[in-house]
């Protein structure tokens, strides 16, 4: 356990890292406001610091910086994030959830100055509403409303051809008998009944079946990235070219934040993932601030900031905060 002084120490160090970028010497820990210690006492509690493992010594410089394990320890015990007021207060206006989704993301980047990520709502196998729309001969849009609204449009190919009247025939039929089921209870549903239903309401039945199916599918492991040219402008990254690759391979695939957010799912509150600790995305340089956002009061998504791990925590929790937020009210209060 670290001693008041030591504690104090540390946090000064890590804030004035934060701001300046460089690593940071006794002398100047010995200027710094509220840290009445000689740079003697400095030099000694710096070096117990570092057997620790909680700061560092880069080969080029006789400062200290701190180590993912020292930012660990600052953001559990030292920080004290309290929801801010931002002068110009940000929105989102209630849409269509993949509008929302990417104006979060957006707006996350743009707050940070790093990069914005959030993990589409998490969609419900229940479908509202399907319509049909004969667009040519054999050629038919299958237009399917989930139950908060999201409307997604596939275009089929049947084998036989329907005239409108009879599109419109099926999805009454369709609606009437099925809305509101899962796609599970409706293909069970279907395999029983199928014998009892007209032909071109049994053949767009399982169309539409295997459509939505596919739609749920697709959209499941959505995520929608913003401002990964952001880190150009980060020397931390701007300076080493290797780091700046790997990063952006991260952006580009994907799978890795996919799986670091659904971790991130099951916690409360905001989850602040540092350097390699995640053991998902093991990039020491990395550091992720993450919230769950709701919808009617249940948990549908995950959102973000990435940047490195010298970033103003602080910061980034008071914008992930009032973003997740943001995120639920939008979603909740749709028309």
């Amino acid at each position: 356990m670290l001693d008041d002084r030591a504690k104090l120490l540390l946090k000064t160090l890590v804030e004035r890292y934060i701001a300046d970028g460089q690593p940071v010497g006794s002398r100047t820990l010995s200027r710094a406001p509220g840290l009445d210690l000689s740079p003697a006492t400095i030099r000694n509690v710096m070096s117990d610091l570092e057997v620790l493992g909680l700061i560092a010594s880069p080969h080029t410089s006789a400062g200290r910086i701190p180590t993912a394990r020292g930012y660990r320890l600052f953001v559990d015990t030292m920080l004290t994030a309290e929801r801010e007021q931002f002068a110009s207060a940000p929105s989102l206006a209630p849409d269509q959830p993949q509008k929302v989704i990417a104006n979060a993301a957006n707006l996350l980047s743009n707050l940070s100055q790093f990069v914005g990520v959030v993990m589409a709502p998490r969609r419900t196998s229940v479908f509202r509403q399907i319509e049909f729309l004969r667009l040519s001969d054999r050629r038919l849009l299958v237009i399917i409303v989930a139950p908060d609204g999201d409307v997604q449009n596939r275009v089929i190919f049947p084998e036989a051809d329907y005239t409108q009247s009879q599109l419109v025939e099926a999805a009454n039929y369709i609606n009437a008998h099925f809305a509101g089921l899962s796609i599970e209870q409706v293909r069970d549903r279907l395999q029983s009944e199928v014998e009892q239903l007209r032909g071109e309401i049994a053949a767009l039945m399982q169309a539409a079946v295997q459509v939505s199916s596919e739609v749920m599918t697709e959209a499941q492991d959505e995520v929608v990235i913003a401002g990964e040219r952001n880190l150009l402008a980060v020397t931390d990254f701007s300076s080493d070219m290797s780091h700046l690759r790997r990063a952006f391979e991260l952006f580009e695939q994907k799978t890795q934040i996919m799986r670091l957010l659904d971790v991130s799912s099951q916690a409360e509150g905001v989850r602040i993932f540092i350097g390699g600790e995640s053991q998902v995305v093991p990039f020491d340089d990395l550091s992720i601030v993450s919230a769950n956002y709701e919808v009617d009061g249940r948990v549908v998504g995950t959102l973000g900031v990435i940047g490195p791990t010298r970033m103003p925590y602080e910061r980034m929790i008071q914008i992930v905060d009032i973003t997740s937020r943001l995120v639920t009210n939008a979603l909740s209060h749709r028309k």
